[in-house]
């Protein structure tokens, strides 16, 4: 899907300190512009060889991911689990779904203070018999840094049916700041893009080729000058126990951007959901949230 589309924090660093300087991040692209030559030649992110970013403290920078999952329960303070060491709910399977976007938080997006974010979620769909046809849906959204896109419960995929081997899900962000791409991406706000995909309403022939029109226009913007993607990440949720892998039942997933440094020590104990508030906070100080960028989405079933 996005072989091609690499997020800022994979880029080589040449093209890290291009897509920076473009959007205003002078301080960023000339550290990234310092770095010598012999760094340089020894790798980069995106090849998997050695290559440390001249700063660390800007949550934009990073490729790992955390993932979490929130049971259903009406406590005021809800435990958060790794989303590998939940149980599966077997009874999911061959049932209708809805995924809901219930969270986007932008604790620091690289250029500005206001940023406007083309969102992509893909997930893989199986009928039956049918072979899996895989979904796109984008949105767009207006978000203050430091703060989250203003949704709760917003529809993406309703009506999604769950295979026997469980489902896949993947999320792209773009920074975007082409000025004709804003206004470009302005449709996605409409009232028609705001009720998501109903696929139980949806005539089939007509799946694939939206999605290859979303992919596409997600594709284009991600290249285009002053416009730079972000979050990048893949859950796949089955119903194995192989240790290793997330499991799918319902609930809210969380997929929070970290360091790589953490990726060994995060702890979900050291956070809950606070019910009253809505926010994810710690559980030493209820004041401080989680300092790096995050998406949340619900998987919940789907009647018709």
């Amino acid at each position: 899907m996005f072989e091609d589309v690499v997020v800022l924090g994979a880029m080589r660093p040449r093209e890290a300190a291009l897509r920076l300087a473009e959007i205003g991040e002078d301080e960023a692209a000339d550290l990234l512009e310092s770095v010598s030559p012999e760094v340089l030649r020894s790798g980069t992110v995106a090849d998997g060889a050695f290559f440390r970013w001249p700063f660390q403290d800007r949550p934009w920078q990073y490729t790992a991911h955390a993932y979490g999952h929130v049971a259903p329960g009406k406590a005021r303070k809800l435990p958060i689990q790794f989303a590998g060491s939940i149980n599966a709910d077997k009874s999911l399977q061959g049932v209708p779904i809805k995924v809901t976007l219930d969270r986007l938080r932008v604790a620091d997006y690289p250029g500005g203070s206001t940023h406007s974010i083309l969102f992509d979620f893909y997930a893989r769909n199986q009928a039956g018999d049918k072979t899996q046809e895989p979904l796109h849906f984008n949105s767009f959204f207006r978000v203050r840094e430091g703060q989250e896109a203003a949704v709760i419960g917003y529809p993406i995929f309703v009506g999604l049916q769950v295979g026997a081997d469980g489902l896949a899900f993947r999320c792209l962000t773009v920074n975007v700041k082409n000025d004709a791409d804003e206004k470009l991406l302005g449709f996605l706000e409409s009232d028609v893009f705001r009720s998501g995909m109903r696929l139980a309403s949806t005539v089939q022939p007509v799946i694939a080729p939206f999605s290859e029109m979303v992919v596409g226009l997600t594709k284009t913007v991600a290249r285009r000058n002053r416009n730079v993607p972000v979050q990048d990440f893949y859950m796949g949720l089955d119903f194995s126990d192989v240790p290793m892998r997330a499991r799918l039942a319902e609930g809210s997933y969380i997929a929070v951007q970290i360091p790589d440094r953490l990726y060994r020590i995060w702890d979900w104990r050291e956070w809950i959901y606070d019910a009253q508030s809505g926010q994810i906070v710690s559980v030493s100080d209820e004041s401080s949230l989680i300092p790096f960028n995050y998406v949340v989405f619900g998987v919940g079933r789907y009647s018709e």
